[in-house]
């Protein structure tokens, strides 16, 4: 299947040797590229040369657009070179595969989902590959620091300004009281997000209880356990969606994401963390529990990152605890996607560390 029109790039996928040629974004008049994605034929690479491998894998980490492998069948080890310069692979069938490649049951399906995502946000798209392509190789201070730039400046692109024309006016905010739950229990400390009617979505008053919270852990030396829950049907649905677009000063939200960062906070008291995931995890409600050093979930939640289709990229730390734990290429294809994986797939990729059979 072919699919053209703005914001894509496809007739058929470019042969490995082709990504040396230089691709360029197709910038029109406003900035918006017409090419964010070039597909890679890897069936076609399997008998490459070892220096044609590694010419096309310089090529590919280069590339400013995203590249995606495409493989019927598993690729050969003698490909990882380019699989790993490559922004992911996508692979038909249902065996297990390396962290660079996401199985894709049917492979046209899946490439078709990638190639309208970056046709509806591609400036998104294009920043998240980038930042991506980083933050592995940061420390956490720092890899949280690139992505608050990228996602403060994604604030005041036309893509968000896009999706906020399309959520209209916000609902106004619920009362402030009783954001985050405290219990302590002889050496634990139990942290729940207690805005059940709202999924747990996180705004600006949940965001500061939760960091006072964790704080006391951190303050605390006889809190030798911290268990991080949610109230309700799910852990975290994510930042809460009425209050995106209320940030007027984009220099002034960057420094707010560092400074104030539940995610850092987490990081810091990571051995001590237990975070126990359900339901609904959506954005926040996957990035910053991630940060712990243990992760169990219960078998109906739900991990996904839906920030793209908001023209914006993960912004809770979700480049820097997704990649950690799952590696860069699946957490752009979940990220680029939105894709919501089920605990077992969570499991398998390494997201979280069990799954417990019920909710304590």
């Amino acid at each position: 299947m072919t699919i053209t029109g703005p914001g894509t790039h496809v007739a058929r996928p470019l042969p490995a040797t082709d990504l040396a040629a230089g691709h360029p974004l197709g910038l029109d008049s406003s900035g918006r590229p017409h090419h964010p994605v070039l597909l890679i034929d890897l069936d076609s690479a399997a008998s490459l040369p070892e220096p044609a491998v590694r010419a096309a894998a310089r090529a590919a980490a280069d590339a400013l657009p995203l590249t995606v492998g495409l493989a019927r069948t598993a690729p050969p080890p003698r490909l990882r070179p380019l699989t790993q310069a490559l922004t992911f692979t996508l692979v038909a069938g249902h065996a297990p595969l390396p962290a660079e490649c996401v199985v894709a049951g049917d492979l046209d399906a899946a490439r078709d989902r990638v190639l309208a995502a970056a046709a509806h946000a591609p400036q998104a798209c294009l920043t998240l590959n980038r930042v991506l392509r980083q933050t592995p190789l940061l420390d956490v201070r720092s890899g949280l620091a690139a992505e608050a730039a990228a996602y403060s400046m994604l604030l005041g692109g036309a893509e968000f300004r896009r999706w906020l024309e399309a959520r209209g006016p916000a609902r106004p905010a619920d009362p402030a009281a009783g954001r985050v739950r405290l219990d302590r229990r002889d050496a634990t400390l139990a942290i729940t997000l207690a805005r059940p009617h709202r999924r747990n979505a996180m705004d600006a008053l949940m965001r500061e209880a939760l960091i006072e919270a964790l704080e006391v852990a951190l303050l605390d030396d006889t809190v030798e356990r911290v268990e991080l829950t949610g109230a309700g049907p799910g852990f975290c649905s994510g930042g809460d969606l009425d209050e995106f677009g209320s940030a007027r000063d984009h220099v002034a939200a960057y420094l707010v994401r560092l400074e104030r960062h539940a995610g850092h906070l987490i990081h810091l008291l990571r051995e001590r963390v237990h975070a126990r995931l359900h339901g609904a995890c959506y954005g926040a409600g996957v990035e910053m529990p991630l940060f712990a050093r243990h992760v169990t979930a219960t078998p109906d939640a739900v991990l996904a990152l839906p920030e793209i289709a908001m023209g914006l990229i993960p912004g809770a730390g979700g480049t820097v605890s997704v990649p950690a734990r799952a590696g860069r290429w699946r957490t752009a294809w979940m990220a680029v996607t939105g894709a919501r994986l089920d605990a077992a797939t969570a499991l398998e990729w390494g997201l979280i560390d069990a799954i417990e059979t019920m909710r304590r």
